[in-house]
């Protein structure tokens, strides 16, 4: 998903789930900072890199292909954009090695995406906007993996798009950065081919390009991982099922409800607009921000303004030490941290070493992980848990 669905769409669902008009803004600007806070942005205001929630192309471009390069890559993606769905499925005949790699398949309603929403609860609204932002990514992300795996995330020739009229064209891929997608001739960027299985161009959803992050896409092809057989991605049906299930989990974390409940979406309060979103789900465009930005703007009547990455730095810059933490980018990094240190640690448990290796937090402390210590110092403040 893109800066639309993840800001401006995020902002309408928490209007719609009650939020202020103010504290919807904080929701939408975190679950859109999840797509910019790379290592760079932390560093150049001091904050702890481990807290990065995205990567630079020429971060990527400098991974190596030694296994610690390889975690380190993997628990960003797997954390924030490629959240597994189900860390202990069975699939007879496969290896160990193959095993954890498919394992780290993203799919919608898996347990982690229960751990994720149910441990903001009570927390900052930031904390809401990053676990949004995970929520969101298990429906345009699912059948690939935040892992770099050429077997899981590989497409190959037989890929189609299919259009409103029910008709079907395979889609012409090229690898040019500087060209751009053009829906209308069927003409998309992906990444490169690369045959190594480690590879970062086999990261997450590179080879089927932005095709997951579009609203309007509907596409089918045939990975490795389901041994050939066709697939179907319907991404306006997957992105309304996100925006229903987001409106429900916002409501939970707002206090209605005792449990967040898998497979559990709130179309009630979407049914007076769901004509206006589907239109804007259908609308075949790269970029709905305007569209969006509109519909927020008509639930809420107040103006959304754009997300100014500069104001979070700034704010996080100028406070005094002691006060860091309580600005929305140091919110936004504790949250950061208990998402990747969860989500890792859970992995580690079901015996993947893919992620790397982990220790509890709440029992061991810092033991061996000076990284996280700023997570540390906020459990014992007990601004974070």
């Amino acid at each position: 998903m893109n800066k639309d669905f993840h800001y401006y769409g995020t902002y309408s669902a928490a209007i719609l789930a009650g939020y202020t008009h103010e504290e919807a803004l904080r929701i939408a600007g975190s679950a859109f900072f999840v797509d910019l806070c790379t290592k760079p942005i932390l560093s150049s205001v001091g904050a702890p890199v481990e807290a990065a929630t995205t990567m630079l192309a020429m971060e990527m471009a400098d991974t190596g292909s030694d296994p610690i390069s390889q975690q380190d890559v993997s628990r960003i993606w797997a954390s924030f954009h490629f959240l597994p769905g189900d860390l202990y499925s069975e699939r007879k005949g496969c290896g160990k090695r193959y095993m954890q790699r498919y394992h780290l398949i993203c799919r919608p309603n898996g347990d982690l995406l229960v751990d994720t929403v149910s441990q903001v609860k009570g927390k900052d609204l930031e904390a809401t906007g990053l676990a949004m932002h995970v929520l969101a990514d298990t429906w345009a992300h699912q059948y690939f993996a935040g892992t770099p795996s050429r077997v899981i995330n590989d497409t190959n020739y037989h890929f189609y798009e299919i259009l409103p009229d029910g008709s079907e064209r395979p889609v012409k891929f090229g690898s040019n950065p500087a060209a751009t997608d053009d829906p209308e001739k069927g003409t998309y960027i992906n990444s490169i081919r690369q045959s190594r299985e480690t590879s970062v161009m086999n990261l997450g959803h590179g080879r089927a390009g932005h095709l997951p992050d579009y609203s309007f896409m509907r596409y089918k092809y045939m990975p490795a991982w389901a041994d050939y057989e066709e697939v179907l991605k319907d991404n306006p049906s997957d992105f309304m099922h996100a925006y229903c299930q987001m409106i429900y989990a916002l409501k939970f974390l707002k206090g209605e409800g005792g449990v967040f409940k898998k497979d559990t979406y709130d179309t009630q309060a979407v049914e007076p607009y769901r004509e206006r979103i589907e239109e804007i789900l259908l609308k075949r465009q790269i970029d709905a921000c305007a569209d969006w930005k509109e519909f927020g703007e008509s639930l809420s009547g107040q103006e959304v303004p754009d997300f100014e990455i500069s104001e979070y730095q700034e704010a996080y810059r100028q406070a005094p030490e002691e006060e860091k933490d309580n600005t929305p980018m140091g919110r936004f990094i504790l949250a950061a941290l208990s998402q990747k240190s969860m989500v890792t640690n859970r992995v580690y448990k079901s015996g993947n070493l893919l992620l790397g290796v982990t220790s509890d937090y709440k029992k061991w402390g810092t033991k061996g992980i000076k990284a996280y210590m700023k997570l540390m110092e906020a459990m014992q403040k007990g601004e974070t848990s």
